[in-house]
């Protein structure tokens, strides 16, 4: 073995090392927050034992010993006392609405962030024994998945428990659909879109679409004025054309400001300003959206009312799901059978492969762990490399965005598909973390004639 071999395998070594310490102080740093936890919950309990001494019908005076304690606590570290507040408040619905999560945070299971969407999902649950039940199952999933996963999956879990419909939530949240504007340093401001998720989704699809032909007529310039200038070269002339033909303008701007410029532009202007496409098939003007909803039949039908996703990331209201399926042509519809979440049906046959809409419905995302690029946008991976023999078949392939597809290759991280979709990463250091595909919530027939959550 080399000297650099010797080196690149020492070095591999540390990175586990370091992985360990961290996951030990963060375990650490977890039991911190559960003993925090239950002192405020303590604190917020002196509290309601002080307001049920009072005797007084005024609701002020009431609130007293609630906003003096939390005035106390809140100097003591120098946080506002509302926001204090409301953390007495929420510890104390933790400890005793969510006991499993408090003992999960309390060894190190979970940490903080997890424990706070559990419990942000889960206090829709009225019935105790539903909320218990639910909660066991959520915090499989939060010991092995991020935060954001965690929380989209406690989200599509208490919805179904939760008593009122999708539909109900949905037209009481929609109503707070507001613009407003934030200012930020150095003379910037944020104008910021609340509304539904499928029209605001749909948006920043529109304007990513339009700033990716911005820069691919850009490349498409770069590229022609480097051709013409190598071939001035090649024929002596380089002096003539340049002075004939001088350097052309480039877009040097980035995406994220293409795509600022484009929406300040249609929203002052109707229209892109600068549109340097020459208005070619439409131009700017002529690109849409495009979102993927996955719908179970039962909700396109109207037999059940929730299940659908955008994006494979948030849920979508019944209503506006059953409207886009049926209407609009742009919309990519993955069908999943409500009782097995098995992909029964998806559009657009012709233009994706069977494989590729198998591997976009079962991953939803790229795979590497915490990471949440849909699949539509990444790229699907050989876990073992062609090149060296691996198959193109489901049980070899993934969905890898680019970032995490180039890192697998260019270093020595190792991929192992498992049964069930599972698959396995391998670190550099040694170290093995576990990806499973993003659960679905499932249904069951139940004595009723309805549908339940399955107890998996």
């Amino acid at each position: 073995m080399d000297a650099d071999e010797k080196r690149r395998r020492a070095e591999d070594k540390r990175a586990g090392v370091f992985a360990d310490e961290l996951a030990k102080l963060r375990r650490r740093r977890a039991a911190l927050e559960a003993k925090e936890t239950r002192l405020l919950a303590d604190a917020y309990a002196l509290t309601l034992e002080q307001r049920s001494r009072i005797g007084s019908a005024s609701s002020r005076e009431r609130d007293m010993p609630l906003r003096s304690m939390a005035l106390e606590l809140g100097m003591a570290v120098r946080v506002n006392d509302r926001s204090m507040q409301t953390q007495m408040h929420d510890a104390h619905e933790l400890i005793h609405g969510f006991p499993q999560t408090m003992e999960a945070l309390a060894e190190g299971r979970v940490t903080r962030a997890h424990a706070q969407v559990i419990q942000d999902a889960g206090r829709v649950i009225d019935d105790p024994v539903d909320r218990a039940a639910n909660e066991r199952i959520v915090l499989v999933e939060a010991e092995r998945q991020t935060v954001p996963r965690t929380k989209k999956y406690a989200i599509q879990r208490a919805a179904v428990l939760d008593p009122r419909p999708l539909q109900e939530r949905h037209d009481t949240a929609i109503r707070g659909r507001r613009v407003f504007v934030t200012d930020l340093d150095d003379t910037l401001s944020a104008l910021t879109i609340v509304g539904g998720n499928v029209y605001v989704h749909g948006a920043y699809h529109r304007l990513t679409g339009q700033g990716t032909t911005v820069k691919d007529v850009d490349r498409a310039k770069r590229r022609a004025y480097a051709s013409a200038q190598a071939e001035a070269e090649a024929n002596g002339d380089e002096g003539e054309a340049l002075s004939k033909d001088a350097e052309p303008w480039f877009d040097d701007r980035s995406l994220d400001e293409i795509r600022c410029d484009l929406a300040l532009d249609m929203l002052l202007a109707g229209s892109p300003v600068i549109d340097p496409t020459d208005g070619r098939e439409g131009g700017l003007g002529a690109i849409r959206a495009e979102v993927q909803i996955t719908i179970p039949i039962t909700t396109l039908t109207g037999v059940t009312n929730s299940g659908a996703e955008l994006n494979g990331v948030t849920p979508v209201d019944p209503e506006t799901a059953r409207r886009m399926a049926g209407t609009a042509k742009i919309w990519e519809r993955v069908m999943t059978d409500a009782i097995t979440g098995v992909v029964t049906a998806v559009d657009r046959y012709q233009l994706h492969p069977s494989q590729t809409r198998f591997l976009n419905a079962r991953d939803v995302t790229c795979r590497t762990p915490g990471c949440r690029r849909p699949a539509k946008l990444c790229h699907i991976d050989h876990s073992k490399d062609f090149a060296l023999g691996g198959p193109s078949c489901n049980d070899n392939l993934c969905n890898e965005c680019a970032r995490h597809h180039t890192l697998k290759h260019a270093t020595n991280w190792m991929v192992e598909q498992l049964p069930g979709g599972i698959l396995k990463f391998t670190s550099p250091g040694g170290k093995t973390y576990d990806s499973h595909p993003p659960s679905r919530v499932a249904f069951v027939p139940t004595d009723d004639g309805g549908l339940g959550v399955a107890p998996f």
